[in-house]
Order: C-alpha cells, then sequence, then structure tokens
C-alpha cells in the first residue's frame, strides 16, 4: 500500500501515450491484457498467480466473466477474498491451489507476473497444464519479465534475499515448451521500456516512505530494498531484461485476423467508470 496503486498490481505497467501516473499506467495494463483475452460475456477465466486479486476482479467488471484466481499466498488469498466481498463482485473466487491442481475447462486463461517463479524444468509441464485448462476455442495470454540477451542466470544477491528460485527466461527457453504443448502462439509484445519507468515511480515513492518503511521492518530492511529496485530499472533501462506478454491459442482461428481489435477494446474499457 506504501508504494504501488490502489489494484496493488506488483508487475510491469503500461505506459501508453499520454499516460503519466503509475496509477494510469496500471489502468492501461489491465485494459490493455483485457483486450488481448477478447472477452466474451459469460465466459470462465483462470487467473493462474493472482496476487493481489485486483486483475480478476477488474476482468470481471469489464467483462461479466467467471472469474477463479488461484495463488500459494495465503497473505493474497485473504486480501483478494475481502476486497471482493466488500466490492459485492459474487462472480470472482480466489482459492488457495496450485495451478497443476486446478480441474475443468476455461474460456481464458490469464497469468502476470508468475512464470518468473515456474522453474526451468517446469515449462513444458506449465504449458501443458495451459493447455489441459483451456477451452478448444479460448484465448490464453502470459505477462512474464524475460531475456532480449540469451539464457542467463539469477544472480546470488537477488536469489538469496529478493526471488529464491526466480529466474527470468529468454524466449528461446520458453517457446520450445509452448511449441511441445501444441498451442499456438497468435501475438508477441515487447515491453522495452515500461518495466523501467514502473520501477522508478516504485523507487521514489519508497524513498518518500522511508520513515514508515523502517518502522514496519528496520533500517536495514529499507536499504535492502531500495538497492533491489534501482538494481531492477538499471537491468531494465540498461541491460537485456524487458517484459513479454504472450498470447495463445489451441487452434488458429480462434481470434481475427488482424490486431486492430485490440486496440479498440482497449479504449473502450478505458472509457468506461468501473466500481471501486
Amino acid at each position: 500500500d506504501l508504494f504501488l496503486d490502489p489494484h496493488r498490481q506488483y508487475s510491469c505497467a503500461y505506459w501508453a501515450p499520454g499516460v503519466e501516473t503509475l496509477e494510469a499506467a496500471q489502468e492501461a495494463k489491465l485494459a490493455h491484457i483485457a483486450a488481448k483475452l477478447d472477452l466474451k460475456p459469460g465466459q470462465k477465466l483462470l487467473d493462474i498467480g493472482c496476487g493481489w486479486g485486483g486483475l480478476a476482479r477488474y476482468l470481471h467488471k469489464v467483462s461479466g466473466a467467471e472469474v477463479l484466481g488461484v495463488t500459494l499466498s495465503e497473505e493474497q488469498l485473504k486480501y483478494a477474498r475481502a476486497e471482493a466481498e466488500r466490492q459485492g463482485l459474487t462472480g470472482v473466487r480466489y482459492e488457495l491451489i496450485d495451478y497443476r491442481a486446478v480441474t475443468g475447462q476455461f474460456d481464458r486463461i490469464v497469468s502476470v507476473g508468475m512464470f518468473e517463479h515456474v522453474g526451468l524444468p517446469h515449462y513444458r509441464q506449465f504449458f501443458e497444464v495451459v493447455e489441459r485448462l483451456l477451452a478448444t476455442d479460448g484465448v490464453a495470454l502470459l505477462h512474464t519479465i524475460a531475456r532480449a540477451d540469451g539464457p542467463g542466470a539469477t544472480d546470488p544477491w537477488t536469489a538469496k534475499y529478493i526471488f529464491p528460485g526466480g529466474y527470468s527466461p529468454a524466449l528461446s527457453q520458453i517457446v520450445p515448451a509452448i511449441e511441445r504443448a501444441w498451442l499456438w502462439i497468435t501475438d508477441i509484445e515487447v515491453l522495452r521500456l515500461h518495466y523501467g519507468r514502473t520501477i522508478a515511480c516504485w523507487y521514489e515513492r519508497c524513498a518518500a516512505q522511508e520513515a514508515a518503511i523502517t518502522a514496519l521492518y528496520d533500517a536495514r530492511f529499507f536499504r535492502m530494498w531500495m538497492f533491489y529496485l534501482a538494481a531492477a530499472e538499471s537491468a531494465f533501462n540498461n541491460d537485456g531484461h524487458m517484459n513479454v506478454q504472450i498470447q495463445l491459442t489451441k487452434r488458429r482461428d480462434t481470434l481475427p485476423l488482424t490486431r486492430d481489435y485490440i486496440g479498440e477494446t482497449e479504449k473502450n474499457y478505458l472509457g468506461r467508470q468501473l466500481p471501486a
């Protein structure tokens, strides 16, 4: 709450033309993702790694879809359920469950900021699960940090203090797993400078909240957190880190033949006044 937007989106925002604030950029990200999912009324949607639940709530509001968000965090589950109840959203539910244990069929599947924690040995299984859960005419969207400079390794400091087991993959490591799951890659978008700008906002907000963050934790934690944010911003602005959004289907004719529908739908979503 001290440094994120009201949706608690702890992932790359989308700095569309004219967007100047973190809040607006995260709203734009939600609309961008929703548009790529090509949502239709009455659909069932799965959010793998739903975090604090903001994306699931947004997707339900703009489409009326029945949304299931799954997480392994008890704290996030508690918050997400309470927020859905506070907003009176009966079409959104959250479960504490490993995505591999989910059953049923879903018209749409989305995963934002979770794939970095899947682990390279499990990429094929991840996409096989997506293929199993996705309806024949369904659409899936993966939003993840990636590398433009090929396979690499998580530095020891980040692995110890920030993301134990985390890894940002190259596209050359993701795509083979998609191919083996017999899924169509229908669109790939590379977000080059978006995360650097997002993290810069987080850094500025944390710097302004030094006293509050230090009171919650301690000075050592604050120094560690600020070092992490500064290093991450540099990685996205100067090194090979980037974000990618990969759209997937089972059939080549599931989506419109051109990308025009994305921009048109996105503008429609951004023009709505949604209940908070």
